[in-house]
């Protein structure tokens, strides 16, 4: 006989606060990727580094990936959009002193000419923006990063979200059949 599945008004033992406390934390950054009318994605040259990017960045204390993405797009394009549906999860290593970090991607949609028209860059943290295709987008973005909107675009397109890890499609098991 199975168990009546609690309902919100019974309370639940949910585990000590205490023991959350233990579990290893992870970085955590919310991205968008918007495409034009040709299918080019949007990406941005930050003052601070050499590489490009895609609109997004960090999700702070208390806020979810989802919100992050729309603030990180009001902050770096000037734009009031709401980020569509999720397209990649993206496990990230530990690498050269940086701690792991989950990047959730969202579609941002096409943007149309008057969207695109009102984007305002924040001097300070953004020098320039284009729409590139994906060979442009490898040559101006870290290997791991253009394999990620690369696995954005194709989930796109297609439908579905892109599990990775790292950049890299993680290879999942077939369903059990029987």
């Amino acid at each position: 006989m199975f168990a009546a599945m609690p309902t919100h008004d019974q309370p639940q033992d949910i585990g000590s606060a205490e023991h959350t406390h233990t579990i290893p934390r992870k970085r955590m950054a919310a991205s968008v990727v918007f495409t034009d009318h040709a299918g080019r994605v949007l990406l941005c040259e930050p003052t601070y580094k050499q590489v490009w990017e895609a609109p997004g960045g960090a999700v702070e204390l208390g806020e979810s990936p989802r919100a992050a993405g729309a603030r990180e797009v009001r902050e770096e394009l000037g734009l009031e959009l709401d980020p569509g549906r999720l397209v990649v999860v993206d496990h990230v290593s530990a690498v050269d002193g940086r701690t792991e970090a989950l990047v959730l991607v969202y579609d941002g949609g096409r943007l149309t000419e008057q969207q695109t028209a009102a984007i305002r860059l924040p001097e300070d943290e953004l020098r320039s923006w284009s729409w590139c295709t994906v060979d442009e987008a490898r040559e101006r973005m870290r290997p791991l990063v253009a394999r990620r909107i690369a696995a954005a675009l194709h989930a796109i397109t297609n439908g579905g979200v892109a599990e990775l890890e790292n950049g890299h499609p993680v290879a999942v098991p077939p369903a059990d059949q029987g």
